[in-house]
């Protein structure tokens, strides 16, 4: 091993019944290097994470550190040789503070062997280590009172605080907004100054080519190249993610816009919502834009009834329709595909077959019989024609890639014929080759006659994808655009609550 190099993985492999998820891999990390970790969803990333932290035994192959061969490893034992993880999933204990957190598995006692915590320690040893990553964070504050972005933060303050040689971040700035990916990107270079190695998985290609030093590609679980970060461009990885060219990044395409198939007029939650109204028609993408905070999850969420409104109107092919509740929007074919699919689009534990038939389990329902035939096939169909990468559809829903969860969301929607999909952040989370993917399935919606609304924070996919696009600010709606009309620059006035006559920051 080069005197160099601090972590070494040699043809590592992974079986699962039915699955090879990883094939004879091999990547090496330098000390005191940023390294990326790029693959589509399904590549096999996770599951070399969780390998090397010790959450899975490898079938065969080779994991060193620090010159030392690994074996049988455990999430305990991997933290004690100084390899720590940040997954997307945060591992915090929200009802305990900032310096708890940070101590946690690691607690100095005021007398060794009595179980009193030094708390005055803990707390200005917090501190310090906050301070030394330039993060104005309270010790005693709750972790649950922090946003997502300091939250992070406290994570990675924890993992030096345990003096980790090696830090992993799994999508770590995938619930980040633009200012906080700044700072966590500018604590990466500063980690790495410091001697920690990093190896940074993001779907975010932009993000990898700007911090690391070199790039390993996994692809259908196999390494199929490493490669010095200054040497390539963001379609030279896309060409070894994909193994083919990605030559059209939103494939929209337009069919004839049909009759009206959702309204709102005039919804209205105090302090949230002001008065917004909107319409989409068969065959349009609607897309919303707009900053974080500016009423569009919100507006989605109080039309499909998931939170109350004081005011407003809701029309569903013409006729008012009274959605008090998530319940009253599936009735109405109105489907709701959320952010957050793991906690709130799907049940992890459940496989494929239940959480794709969820929804529309009324139709397999004679007398009081549920036609379990009828829910395998129609899934399996499903599971065909969106091309969802699994063994069988009685795999767990947990075990997918993000891009799958995806598809199996709206799969379940797809079941529940609903005709007004609202997709919130249909690609966040997935890599390059499944969004394309996403949407081309919305491409299929509208075709065959659906109205979708797709509300997303990246501003060239909604000019990519969207007919119309509706700009909020400030629980209201700013401005509407056709696509034709639709500039980056107009869209950013319109979000930032300026007209175009000034200029942002002025």
């Amino acid at each position: 091993m080069a005197d160099d190099v601090l972590f070494r993985v040699e043809n590592l492999t992974k079986r699962f019944p039915g699955v090879l998820a990883l094939d004879k891999v091999n990547l090496d990390v330098r000390q005191g290097e940023v390294l990326g970790l790029a693959g589509e969803n399904g590549a096999g990333k996770s599951t070399l994470i969780k390998s090397i932290t010790g959450f899975h035994e490898p079938t065969s192959g080779a994991i060193y550190f620090d010159g030392e061969k690994l074996e049988h490893i455990t999430p305990h034992k991997s933290i004690e040789k100084g390899i720590a993880c940040i997954y997307q999933e945060l591992n915090m204990v929200p009802y305990l503070s900032v310096a708890e957190n940070i101590f946690l598995g690691r607690e100095e006692l005021k007398v060794k062997g009595i179980g009193w915590l030094d708390r005055a320690f803990q707390r200005q040893e917090a501190r310090d280590v906050l301070a030394s990553l330039g993060l104005d964070i309270d010790p005693d504050a709750l972790v649950a009172s922090l946003g997502v972005g300091q939250q992070q933060m406290v994570e990675i303050a924890r993992a030096v605080r345990a003096k980790a040689r090696m830090i992993i971040m799994d999508e770590p700035t995938a619930s980040l907004g633009a200012h906080e990916i700044e700072k966590l990107l500018e604590i990466v270079r500063l980690l790495k100054g410091d001697g920690i190695s990093i190896i940074y998985i993001s779907h975010h290609l932009d993000e990898i080519l700007a911090v690391s030093d070199r790039i390993t590609v996994l692809r259908d679980g196999q390494s199929v190249g490493t490669l010095n970060t200054r040497e390539v461009t963001i379609d030279d990885l896309v060409r070894l993610m994909v193994g083919r060219e990605i030559t059209q990044k939103y494939p929209k395409i337009h069919v004839p816009i049909g009759e009206e198939v959702f309204r709102a007029e005039g919804i209205t939650r105090r302090g949230v919502l002001r008065n917004v109204s909107f319409s989409v028609h068969a065959g349009e993408i609607l897309g919303f834009a707009g900053l974080v905070g500016s009423g569009r999850t919100e507006t989605a969420r109080a039309v499909t009834g998931a939170d109350p409104i004081d005011g407003g109107r809701i029309f569903v092919r013409g006729a008012e329709a009274r959605i008090k509740s998530p319940r009253d929007s599936i009735r109405h074919g109105v489907a709701f595909l959320t952010e957050d699919r793991k906690s709130q689009g799907l049940i992890l534990i459940q496989d494929i077959e239940f959480n794709s038939t969820l929804v529309a389990l009324k139709n397999y329902v004679r007398r009081v019989f549920l036609n379990l035939r009828r829910c395998k096939d129609d899934s399996e169909e499903k599971v065909r024609e969106l091309r969802i990468r699994c063994p069988a559809v009685t795999m767990p829903a947990g075990n997918l890639s993000g891009g799958n969860q995806q598809k199996v969301v709206i799969a379940k929607w797809l079941l529940s014929r609903a005709q007004v999909f609202i997709i919130d952040e249909p690609t966040r989370g997935i890599d390059v080759g499944a969004k394309v993917e996403v949407y081309h399935l919305m491409n299929e919606l509208v075709k065959g006659g659906a109205g979708v609304i797709m509300i997303s924070s990246e501003m060239d996919e909604c000019m990519g994808m969207s007919d119309r696009i509706i700009v909020m600010h400030e629980g209201a709606v700013a401005a509407e655009f056709t696509a034709s009309e639709a500039t980056q620059e107009k869209i950013m006035y319109a979000a930032s609550g300026l007209t175009g006559e000034e200029k942002i920051g002025a």
